[in-house]
């Protein structure tokens, strides 16, 4: 594959300068363009913890792209928080939410004319919206989930945002005083990430990774945890070598990969990771990968 493939159409030739100067003017240098031009699809937003920590994330991707040969570009799209919005009108921007992100970074792709993408997501609309719109374009690229939160820490327990939906409860039934209620939503949720519970943020997670959209074990690292930074560099790494190796969603999202063999046939539990028969499983997850073939591998 032509490594710009389509970026060539807005960078190169005399009839190109103008856009060439545009760039200039931002700070990109000749160099910069002749290389590929990826995309990097930030859903960072500043209303909830799930997406907060999305431009950390975002800026150690670039500097993987960049080391393998690349030249990112970022731009941002929108997010709704299920858990905020939860009860309220605003509940109902939730699935909106799905189509116009997915829409969104299409769009700026196909207009830009990006050879290659990186989705870095965080919440429950984000991911699923990042994988329609590397299906729609069917370029080169993967999807990044930034990881849940850590537990909180309420009088020598760990907690999570469950255990503060829970207490509303007991509040409202007379179990939980107004002031423990405070103290527990104080400390529940200690920093940034999605949701700390396998709700829908963290689940679409793991079906990103067992579909080949995203590098398997990238996504379950906490958002916090240092290692968070490594995969994201490591992100923009294999972008690269998508690229290179001509590898799109169409590839890897196949009948093929969807197969499931017999229950009796020993399979690799996506919980515990051992090797035995779905039967035998005691797992909470009925999600079992159907070989190590059956998920294209990751070129290196």
């Amino acid at each position: 594959m032509d490594l710009k493939h389509r970026s060539r159409n807005i960078t190169d030739g005399r009839d190109r300068a103008p856009a060439r100067a545009m760039y200039k003017s931002i700070g990109f240098t000749d160099d910069d363009l002749a290389k590929p031009l990826i995309a990097v699809a930030n859903t960072w937003i500043e209303t909830m913890p799930c997406n907060f920590h999305l431009r950390r994330l975002s800026a150690k991707v670039k500097e993987g792209i960049r080391a393998a040969g690349g030249t990112p570009m970022e731009f941002n799209t929108i997010a709704i928080s299920d858990g905020e919005t939860m009860g309220t009108e605003g509940m109902r921007a939730s699935l909106v939410s799905r189509e116009v992100i997915a829409d969104s970074i299409e769009l700026v792709c196909r207009g830009q004319m990006f050879d290659a993408a990186v989705c870095v997501v965080g919440c429950d609309k984000t991911i699923p919206a990042a994988a329609m719109a590397l299906a729609r374009m069917n370029l080169p690229g993967l999807v990044l989930y930034g990881g849940t939160i850590a537990p909180g820490k309420y009088r020598g327990k760990d907690v999570t945002i469950q255990d503060v939906f829970e207490a509303v409860g007991a509040n409202a039934a007379g179990k939980m005083t107004d002031a423990e209620l405070h103290e527990l939503e104080g400390v529940a949720c200690p920093g940034a990430g999605a949701c700390g519970g396998q709700y829908t943020a963290n689940t679409m997670s793991t079906v990103m990774e067992f579909i080949g959209l995203s590098p398997m074990g990238f996504n379950g690292i906490p958002a916090m945890d240092p290692r968070k930074d490594e995969v994201s560099f490591r992100c923009g790494e294999v972008v690269m070598n998508l690229l290179r190796n001509g590898i799109r969603p169409s590839d890897i999202l196949t009948k093929k990969a969807e197969w499931r063999p017999p229950a009796d046939r020993p399979m690799q539990c996506c919980i515990c990771w051992r090797s035995r028969a779905k039967s035998e499983c005691r797992c909470t997850s009925t999600t079992f990968s159907a070989s190590v073939s059956a998920h294209r591998c990751w070129p290196t």
